[in-house]
């Protein structure tokens, strides 16, 4: 049996800088987060300085370690040796892309073979779900206060979980006949909402699924083009009759909102958006659409017209149950700050325009 409250516990300790353990299949490992430790606090956890470093294949391919048989997958787990010059600024070094162009790595550094794979692939998701860099010291030698499994980590993301929590009227610019409808799961932290807008006329509504995005929705970013999407989706469906927008917490590419202004600071360096995700550690996209496709159930949607540019969205729905009759093509123009990012979703992420 999963227990989803494991995970809120397990996700204040990493942001705390707390050691945890995961129990998987093939093992147990404890595990201390880079990002937010400190040499003492490693020091406690291994005195004896034998705990490799948990990274991603993604991460590890950038810093050419051999032996990546996994290197297209990004997400995948590899182990770094623990070597005499691996210290605690060393492995903060080997964690955070941001500083490759200026902290230089003294090495070498080796993969060895993970053991514990379960485990440490469940920790990569766990720091994900976390919002911190996707690197740990990680031991089987080592006991933590708190353990938990990788179903507990799953079931923290289970889109049945969600229920609806509230609804009242709200009327938005562009869309005066407006009902904000809010779901939440027990454990998440944040709530995703829906835009019930127009009134339902018996025909398959015009559905845009929208992953906040604080800078672009909120502060008007250049870098990519969701705010003005925002805008032109409301008034899409406002213009059809009947439509839900569905808001879904899931910043930037579902990675946080820390992790994508690290992306961000990537992309000033030359690295595209794809790249830059795979040198943080993680997938391209991490985003799960089986949420959107929960939150139409829950109002009784199982037919959809689809508007979006991402057949990655409509595959999701499809397979989760939701039936897509039409994708809707959403196309707006692009600006001097986001034409690259725009080339890159059309070329790389299959992006229809």
């Amino acid at each position: 049996m999963s227990d989803a409250r494991k995970t809120a516990t397990a996700i204040d300790a990493l942001r705390r800088g707390w050691p945890i353990a995961i129990a998987g299949s093939d093992g147990t490992l404890a595990l201390l987060p880079i990002e937010t430790a400190d040499p003492e606090r490693l020091a406690a956890f291994d005195p004896d300085g034998a705990a490799p470093v948990l990274l991603t294949a993604g991460r590890a391919a950038t810093l050419k370690l051999a032996n990546q048989l996994e290197a297209a997958v990004p997400d995948a787990p590899v182990l770094v040796e623990r070597a005499p010059w691996l210290d605690f600024a060393a492995a903060t070094a080997l964690a955070d892309p941001q500083f490759d162009l200026r902290t230089p790595l003294k090495g070498p550094f080796r993969a060895i073979p993970v053991e514990a794979r379960d485990a440490a692939s469940a920790a990569l998701r766990l720091a994900r779900v976390g919002g911190v860099l996707p690197a740990f010291f990680a031991s089987k030698a080592v006991t933590a206060d708190l353990t938990l499994t990788p179903a507990d980590i799953d079931a923290h993301e289970d889109a049945a979980r969600l229920t609806i929590a509230t609804r009242a009227r709200l009327p938005v610019s562009g869309a005066e006949d407006t009902e904000i409808v809010a779901f939440r799961t027990p454990e998440m932290p944040g709530e995703h909402v829906a835009l019930l807008i127009g009134t339902p006329n018996g025909q398959p509504p015009l559905v845009r699924l929208h992953s906040e995005c604080l800078t672009g929705d909120v502060l008007g970013s250049l870098k990519c083009d969701c705010g003005p999407q925002l805008d032109a989706a409301i008034r899409a469906i406002a213009a059809s009759g009947w439509g839900i927008l569905l808001y879904l917490r899931q910043e930037g590419r579902g990675i946080g909102l820390i992790n994508k202004l690290r992306a961000y600071a990537l992309q000033d360096q030359g690295f595209d958006t794809v790249d830059a995700n795979t040198r943080l550690g993680f997938a391209v996209d991490s985003r799960n659409f089986a949420v959107a496709a929960r939150m139409l159930d829950l109002l009784g949607q199982r037919s959809v017209r689809l508007l979006t540019n991402n057949p990655e969205k409509v595959a999701q729905l499809e397979t989760a149950g939701i039936h897509v009759v039409e994708r809707v093509p959403h196309i707006l123009p692009a600006n001097p700050h986001n034409e690259r990012y725009l080339a890159t979703k059309r070329d790389r992420t299959g992006h229809q325009f």
